[in-house]
């Protein structure tokens, strides 16, 4: 079901293995004894503030095959853990756990700034990192990299953001019963014309329209998602196009965003919401979904950067906050981010179960790869690092007030 631009990601990841046995030592390899030491003894100090020992016998300890591992995690932060990890440096039998506990303890915070981080903030302060001519790397990098990758880890719906586990049983229900309560929380009628901005595989559209009667328009900027999307929808009041929210420019009666607003950056949010206000009619509604982060920032994690979401930017509350002013009503700010740690321990579930369909596409880095990514995740939200917001907004108001469905 890959298309072109899935094969040639494809043949990148094969050729990854190849390529690091050709990358020259870096100094981290070429410190002597004493100084490999002393990285150790730092390490191990630090894992043993979250509780998690050197090659111990609880589940989240960190198991050591390369020594050097210790200098690298001190010269290059997070993104050197995630990609020793990568490399098979180290392993941790439940690496959810691992990353709940570090974080937990705040040990990022007590590792020296980087040089990485330094470059991403430098480049996060001068680039418009997700302006129209860059917005398309994140499609090709991470949604363009093979439909079957994700048909084997979602739900059979192919929802690729938080599921609402309030009263799910499994995966299948917890994301039925979130686009249920999107519907809800817009008040979706038959007829009322629909916005989907990053519409993904169609999921919501295709909801939408099958459940609700409603007339949907769905944009995305990966072509293997719009590709699926409109196989999906086949037969129902629903047009999905490749577009750029910015080139919106018509009416819609309600406007909604499932997990695309973490992809749009700081330096586009007051953007985002005014294309969104010029599309939307005087009473409609606008739900946003997204991934929050406690603190204000101007980039992603290091090693997030490189290798699942390039570009990526977590807003916060203020960021948020000042990118809807003046001209918004907050109606309803909900958080229910716990609910991500349980759903991305269900797409990892998958992703272990199909593996061995999967590994004739993908090589054993990329294995690695994906799988510190769910659960790295997974942990950060069990630790509360992350949140899972849904915001309804409104122009002027809901007279007489919202009601929020739960």
């Amino acid at each position: 079901m890959a298309g072109a631009n899935s094969r040639r990601s494809l043949a990148r990841m094969k050729g990854t293995e190849m390529l690091q046995s050709k990358l020259p030592l870096r100094h981290y390899e070429r410190l002597p004894g004493e100084e490999q030491r002393q990285a150790r003894d730092k390490v191990e100090w630090l894992l043993r503030q979250a509780g998690i020992g050197l090659n111990g016998s609880q589940p989240w300890d960190m198991q050591v095959s390369n020594e050097q591992l210790y200098a690298r995690i001190l010269a290059q932060g997070t993104l050197g853990l995630g990609e020793a990890y990568m490399d098979g440096w180290w392993d941790c039998e439940q690496l959810d756990q691992f990353t709940c506990r570090a974080l937990q303890a705040d040990l990022t915070e007590r590792i020296a700034f980087t040089w990485h981080d330094a470059g991403l903030a430098l480049r996060g302060l001068l680039a418009n990192l997700q302006s129209k001519a860059r917005a398309s790397i994140v499609g090709e990098q991470h949604y363009d990299i093979g439909n079957r990758l994700y048909e084997c880890m979602l739900d059979s719906r192919m929802t690729y953001t938080c599921g609402y586990w309030r009263l799910a049983a499994d995966l299948e229900e917890a994301q039925e019963h979130k686009l249920d309560l999107v519907c809800r929380k817009l008040g979706l009628r038959e007829g009322q014309r629909l916005l989907d901005i990053g519409c993904g595989w169609g999921s919501f559209a295709e909801f939408a329209a099958r459940r609700y009667g409603a007339r949907v328009v769905g944009i995305t900027i990966s072509r293997e998602q719009a590709e699926l999307a409109r196989q999906r929808c086949r037969g129902l009041p629903v047009e999905i196009r490749l577009q750029d929210y910015r080139d919106l420019r018509e009416s819609f009666e309600h406007i909604v965003s499932l997990g695309m607003f973490e992809h749009v950056g700081w330096k586009n949010h007051r953007t985002y919401m005014q294309v969104v206000q010029r599309c939307l009619t005087a009473d409609g509604l606008f739900l946003l979904h997204t991934i929050g982060a406690n603190r204000s920032g101007i980039h992603g994690d290091a090693w997030i950067d490189r290798h699942i979401f390039p570009n990526g930017n977590l807003p916060s509350i203020a960021q948020i906050g000042q990118a809807i002013e003046p001209g918004w009503v907050m109606e309803d700010w909900h958080n229910f981010g716990a609910d991500y740690d349980r759903t991305l321990m269900a797409w990892h579930a998958n992703f272990e179960r199909h593996w061995g369909e999967l590994a004739a596409y993908y090589d054993q880095r990329f294995y690695r790869m994906w799988r510190y990514y769910l659960l790295t995740c997974a942990g950060s939200f069990r630790a509360r690092r992350n949140q899972l917001w849904q915001i309804v907004l409104a122009k002027g108001g809901v007279p007489g007030g919202y009601q929020a469905p739960r």
